[in-house]
């Protein structure tokens, strides 16, 4: 037990002195300070979800419906790969539709199962998530997604899905490049785009990185959304990478492998709460420990 707890304090202690500023320099002007909540412009929602219980973070408007977009695709394939007829066809349009974000294959994968998104909104328990007309006016929200990518991270490792978004082509299937966004944090292992091909700009971006999730939606450019991604990584996102980024090189990024540390974890919460560069709109770690009750809403048990 006393192994644990020097452990996780000697790494909350390493991302406060890793976070914070050299004491021989001056901030630049205007250049938010670690832990600092710079305010991300509504157009953008932004949410991030971590395997460490109680470690997660969004903007106020993260549960906000908004357009589905490609990121849709990674519903169309889970339902595909899990409750499909299995054939070698429908990882093959899976591929497609994650790597290259291929809209052909996302047809063809759409028209093969309807209903599929609304079926996986309904299984991983995402509100904000439902299928439309076709796949390309589906909706979803940031959180509904973080929550999503969560679930495979840590209930289904080994899903083709990640894999493929680790895979991701730097162009996409109709010339996009694909280089925004969430993909521009640092800890990313993998990412699926999303952007609206006419009318007014609109994009979106999920990742991945060792025991967390992290996804953007943006009324905007994709140069708009990165701009703002990377604010909010000045500012709260970037000491929680980095704190998970730490805990998983060091414990593993194993599902489950917080179960045998619920004792020892409980004590440190108000010491977490009170690290400076943690975010302080993290919600306290003892309400969400191994064998206490998880948040309303999260996502179903896999199969």
């Amino acid at each position: 037990m006393g192994y644990w707890t020097g452990l996780i304090g000697a790494v909350a202690v390493g991302v406060c002195v890793c976070s914070a500023p050299a004491a021989a320099q001056e901030p630049k002007p205007h250049e938010p300070q670690p832990g600092e909540h710079r305010q991300v412009p509504p157009r953008t929602a932004i949410s991030l979800r971590s395997i460490v219980p109680g470690m997660k973070w969004g903007t106020e408007n993260e549960t906000e419906s908004r357009g589905g977009l490609s990121i849709a695709k990674l519903y169309l394939a889970d339902y595909a790969l899990r409750h499909g007829d299995g054939s070698p066809q429908d990882k093959e349009l899976g591929e497609r539709m994650i790597r290259y974000s291929d809209d052909a294959a996302a047809d063809a994968m759409a028209a093969k199962y309807p209903g599929a998104i609304d079926a996986v909104a309904a299984e991983y328990e995402l509100p904000a998530t439902h299928g439309g007309a076709d796949w390309g006016m589906s909706s979803t929200s940031t959180a509904d997604m973080a929550d999503f990518l969560l679930a495979k991270v840590r209930n289904d490792p080994d899903s083709p899905i990640l894999d493929w978004m680790e895979q991701a082509s730097t162009t996409a299937a109709d010339g996009t490049k694909q280089d925004w966004g969430t993909s521009r944090l640092p800890h990313i292992k993998g990412t699926k785009w999303g952007w609206a091909d006419t009318g007014v700009p609109e994009v979106a971006s999920a990742s991945f990185g060792s025991g967390f999730t992290v996804t953007a939606h943006t009324y905007g450019s994709a140069a708009e959304q990165t701009e703002d991604v990377l604010a909010a990584e000045a500012g709260e996102l970037g000491p929680l990478t980095n704190v998970l980024e730490t805990l998983s090189g060091v414990l593993g990024p194993v599902p489950g492998f917080l179960a045998p540390l619920g004792g020892t974890l409980a004590p440190l919460a108000d010491f977490f709460d009170s690290v400076p560069g943690l975010p302080a709109a993290m919600p306290g770690l003892a309400g969400m420990l191994p064998g206490q009750p998880g948040p309303a809403g999260g996502p179903a048990p896999q199969r």
